[in-house]
């Protein structure tokens, strides 16, 4: 059981580990080893999310989410399989948690008079610099 905070936990049954052969380091090992881990978690029909947390995780994911509304980790960052495993682990966990939180409403701010009077004082000077240029009548 994967523990997200007090009120989240995801059961094992709804993670699914397949070990691959990493790329990188580890010599003639790598070639021998499947240490790099592929974590897959069915967040879509996950009992223990709910739907806004489930909309955001999908956002937050990415290219990581399937189409089949599976949330794929992997790594591949150490020698370790067993390590490699909890790091991912990890990664789901801080992801879940960063879905949970919801993002803050935006405040609309309306410009200051100040802004404003600089902003069509320059939009004046820029007029009369355009204003000088063209054809120079040689009459006067």
């Amino acid at each position: 059981m994967l523990r997200i905070n007090d009120t989240i936990s995801i059961q094992d049954w709804e993670l699914t580990e397949q070990f691959v052969r990493a790329s990188g380091p580890g010599g003639q090992n790598v070639n021998k080893v499947s240490s790099a881990v592929e974590l897959r978690f069915e967040a879509a029909t996950s009992p223990s999310l709910p739907p806004p947390v489930k909309s955001r995780l999908k956002r937050l994911a990415g290219r990581r989410w399937t189409n089949e509304g599976t949330l794929v980790i992997q790594c591949d960052e150490t020698r370790s399989q067993a390590r490699n495993r909890d790091i991912a682990r990890e990664r789901l966990a801080a992801l879940i948690k960063q879905a949970l939180t919801p993002p803050k409403r935006r405040i609309a701010t309306r410009p200051t008079l100040g802004s404003k009077k600089r902003r069509l004082k320059a939009k004046k000077v820029r007029g009369e610099v355009k204003s000088m240029r063209g054809k120079v009548d040689p009459d006067t």
